[in-house]
């Protein structure tokens, strides 16, 4: 089992920055695959970014290719959302999730599975 906690939510205008974290209760380089997903309101949950921390190995939706970064700090069980760039659209709940149960397939460039852990949530807001 893997308890995920989420940080680093906010308010920014448009063009702005935020880095989002994602501290697991075990060692991260044991788990298969870690991810942000978001969801706006009235919108469906959409997967954002995917790593594989044991291979470092990075996914990305189309929409956030070149502004956002998804990296790992195995020391401290950490995952990490750098989101520059920011525009009114990225407006939204960001949830981290763990350990892939299934692979969904390939969803706007992002190799997509379903996951087992879910965080409870993290606000970014992004004002024009």
């Amino acid at each position: 089992q893997v308890q995920l906690a989420e940080s680093g939510g906010g308010s920014v205008q448009d063009g702005g920055s935020l880095r989002l974290s994602c501290v697991a209760s075990r060692d991260i380089v044991r788990i298969d695959y870690m991810a942000w997903f978001r969801q706006a309101p009235g919108k469906e949950r959409e997967g954002v970014a995917a790593v594989h921390p044991a291979s470092g190995r990075q996914y990305y939706r189309d929409s956030v290719k070149g502004r956002f970064t998804i990296s790992q700090d195995s020391a401290t069980n950490t995952v990490y959302l750098q989101m520059n760039d920011l525009k009114p659209e990225d407006t939204a709940m960001y949830y981290c999730a763990a350990e892939a149960k299934r692979y969904v397939g390939m969803v706007d460039g992002l190799r997509l599975y379903e996951y087992d852990y879910w965080g409870q949530g993290t606000q970014v807001t992004v004002s024009s």
